[in-house]
């Protein structure tokens, strides 16, 4: 414990020093100076709350299913939900689904006290990789029920390791394990954690569903794509995926795309109206007489992504040339074939659906035109593989049934 607090400590001096020079520190500084002061103007003394933590966007979207049904079927409970990073935060402060939303203040024992005396929920789900061992031992300690949710556990995690036995004491006082895999759960017995360990896939297949029986009508997408023989998609795209779509987009007058780039600042925008040969349009400037005029519906804006999918016949999913593929799933529930690329071997349900054959791995242009010719030319190759993504994302769905039934939650009828 000595040397994990002297991590803490150090890590806060690091954000410290980093504050003047880096935009992300600069914000994770600001928002634990204020993060106290915030819960103790938020705070209903007699309310009941249950605590999410997600450490970033990622995490946060595979605990949304449950907090969501939460919401609806038990209002008896409060929600506060907590952010570790300001790539998570700073993009949904204002999330609806949770009555307060803060940072997580630093792991100090100073802090978890503070912390604690300022809130006291009845339960806490952290999920996947977050392990605060100051935190999980205080919920320990005050009788507070602590869930592991959509966990992985992998050998080379510093639980399994020689120099992480110390550290490891902390998974004794996990409540419950929610793990994505037997592998996860292979780990945890060998630790001697068998009968609070529970596979029940990853939530975000529920969220995904969700999102697609609920997405919201987009009269102008819809306008747009009206008549189109033709229409591809490209979700959270980068330059080089750009520069690989954008050619063959103009090469091919029967196709129209809707391109979503994952940076919408004027920069990327204007460049990508550079490159472009054929009439394009902002969603911004869209209206009912201009949009079906336009061949290319840039998505200037964010929130519409996974509502849009389902205006395409093949969807490209950017990022697998950079920093690693975006969500694949938001594309695949709605039936449609997925373009990804070579960026992705870490993303299990990437892998699955590229074994399983409801996605196409895209290594460069040659590729990428060759698979775009094959599948915008053949409709019933575009209906079987966009029918084994989907099937593939109902059949590992549930995960938030199972949780909801161990946590004691699920309403009676």
């Amino acid at each position: 414990m000595i040397l994990y607090t002297i991590a803490i400590y150090l890590y806060m001096l690091g954000v410290t020093l980093a504050a003047p020079f880096n935009k992300k520190a600069k914000a994770l500084r600001r928002g634990q100076l204020h993060v106290f002061k915030e819960l103790k103007q938020k705070v209903d003394k007699n309310a009941r709350y249950i605590w999410f933590h997600a450490a970033s966007l990622g995490e946060f979207e595979q605990g949304r299913p449950l907090m969501e049904r939460l919401r609806r079927e038990h209002p008896e409970y409060k929600i506060l939900l907590t952010f570790f990073s300001p790539s998570g935060y700073e993009v949904r402060k204002n999330y609806e689904g949770a009555d307060i939303v803060c940072y997580l203040p630093f792991d100090t024992i100073r802090n978890v006290i503070r912390f604690f005396h300022t809130i006291r929920p009845e339960m806490a789900l952290f999920i996947k990789y977050e392990f605060w061992s100051n935190y999980i031992r205080a919920c320990h300690h005050y009788n507070i029920p602590f869930y592991s949710v959509s966990s992985i556990f992998r050998p080379n995690k510093v639980f399994f390791r020689w120099y992480g036995k110390t550290y490891a004491r902390v998974l004794k006082y996990v409540t419950h394990f929610f793990v994505q895999d037997e592998i996860s759960r292979r780990l945890l017995a060998k630790k001697g954690y068998r009968d609070n360990v529970t596979i029940v896939g990853d939530t975000r297949f529920d969220r995904v569903i969700d999102v697609a029986n609920q997405a919201k009508p987009l009269p102008l997408v819809e306008k747009f794509c009206k008549d189109a023989p033709f229409v591809f998609v490209a979700g959270s795209s980068w330059p080089p995926d750009e520069d690989m779509i954008i050619p063959y987009f103009d090469a091919h007058p029967n196709m129209k795309l809707i391109l979503a780039p994952h940076n919408i600042d004027e920069r990327h925008l204007n460049m990508i109206e550079r490159k472009l040969r054929r009439p394009v349009l902002r969603y911004s400037q869209a209206t009912e007489d201009n949009v079906a005029e336009a061949d290319c519906l840039i998505i200037d804006c964010f929130g519409l992504l996974s509502s849009i999918y389902r205006y395409g016949q093949v969807a490209y999913v950017g990022g697998g040339f950079g920093v690693g593929i975006h969500n694949v799933l938001e594309a695949a529930v709605y039936g449609i074939p997925v373009l990804i690329g070579p960026n992705n071997k870490g993303f299990r349900e990437a892998q699955d659906l590229l074994r399983l054959g409801g996605c196409f791995e895209v290594t460069g242009p040659h590729l990428f035109n060759a698979v775009v010719d094959r599948i915008s030319s053949d409709e019933q190759l575009r209906q079987t593989r966009g029918e084994i993504g989907k099937g593939y994302i109902v059949s590992n769905a549930g995960a938030t049934d199972v949780i909801f039934n161990i946590l004691g939650l699920t309403k009676k009828v």
